[in-house]
């Protein structure tokens, strides 16, 4: 349990997804052409896959998308409603109401932007074994616009804010709000996050990309997503302190706040640079009994950072508090958590 916060105090913008997580088979897999173990957008011919999901297999819905995962997870920590607020847009539907319901269960105030129009952003997370198939359907999630910003409660929320995380894929849908968002917490010295989020990102959005990076001061990834930045900008390097390193150095719009790059390896240790500086982090293995399902464990990981960061805790304890998470994260099925917390400091 954290000392009180302030409702509002962290600012999240990014997907809802509603993850259709259920056992499959491999004949399952097979039909609609997916592989045991990846990550793709639905195309034309899955769209009749989640209908048969629904009607057929026992579902068990649970809220998704990179950012509110993380909320969600920062929230489960703090044991305090709303000091996390997110924005996205979703469908007027009941995918959208359980959304909603599940998130804000979890203690997060969701503001949705509605489009009645198209259905709620899913994502079937197919469980073969060990493996995990995941198959996005953005929809509405991909429909964000900076309307929403402007509506009176959600640009007070933007003001109130002294935190804001916004995962890379956000990048994808609405850059603008991403700016929006951004200058304002320059411009008031308050702390702006990002996440690389997924390779294809420094590949597909370079631009975007880097026309954010210059106002973020904490800069989440994982060493694949590093590596990915890194053959993308020229650094002529693979090694992971030093990538961290020259992202830490890139110029950098509020020079009130030196940037911090933190970046997980699974069990490797976590790295983090500052002020020109590596730290490394070990991390506790876990038994492969223990390994249940590793999707999930990087926005775990930020959530638990961003309980602790957002209490002016040091860097070793949001570190700390962020492998706790991810271990918690990783020894469940998809992004979910026991119901306590019993993590202490």
């Amino acid at each position: 349990m954290a000392g009180q916060l302030e409702k509002g105090t962290l600012l999240g913008m990014g997907n809802p997804l509603l993850d259709l997580q259920t056992d499959v088979d491999q004949a399952f897999l097979d039909k609609w052409s997916l592989k045991a173990n990846d990550a793709i957008l639905a195309d034309d011919k899955h769209v009749p896959m989640f209908t048969e999901l629904v009607d057929k297999y026992n579902i068990e819905f649970i809220p998704g998308g990179a950012t509110q995962n993380a909320l969600r997870v920062c929230q489960w920590i703090l044991n305090q409603p709303k000091v996390a607020t997110f924005f996205g847009a979703v469908g007027k539907d009941n995918y959208a109401e359980t959304l909603a319901q599940k998130a804000s269960e979890a203690g997060v105030n969701v503001k949705y932007q509605h489009h009645p129009e198209i259905k709620t952003g899913t994502c079937a997370a197919l469980i073969l074994g060990e493996h995990r198939s995941l198959c996005a359907h953005l929809a509405a999630a991909n429909c964000f616009t900076t309307d929403h910003l402007d509506i009176p409660e959600n640009k007070e929320s933007v003001e109130k804010a002294k935190f804001y995380y916004i995962a890379g894929f956000f990048l994808t849908v609405c850059p603008p709000a991403i700016i929006r968002v951004a200058t304002h917490a320059a411009e008031h010295n308050k702390v702006f996050m990002m996440n690389l989020s997924a390779p294809f990102l420094s590949q597909f959005f370079k631009e975007p990309m880097l026309a954010a990076l210059p106002y973020v001061d904490i800069l989440f990834g994982n060493e694949t997503e590093a590596l990915e930045f890194s053959k993308n900008n020229d650094f002529n390097t693979d090694n992971i302190s030093e990538i961290a390193l020259k992202i830490g150095s890139w110029d950098k719009v509020n020079k009130k706040r030196k940037r911090m790059v933190v970046i997980t390896q699974g069990d490797q240790p976590t790295i983090v640079a500052m002020d020109g500086a590596i730290t490394e982090y070990p991390v506790k293995s876990l038994t492969k009994e223990q390994l249940v399902d590793t999707n999930g464990a990087g926005d775990a990981f930020v959530g638990g950072f961003l309980a602790q960061y957002i209490q002016g805790k040091s860097v070793a304890e949001c570190v700390e508090c962020g492998n706790y998470a991810a271990h918690a994260i990783i020894q469940q099925q998809g992004c979910t958590f026991p119901s306590k917390c019993d993590y202490h400091h």
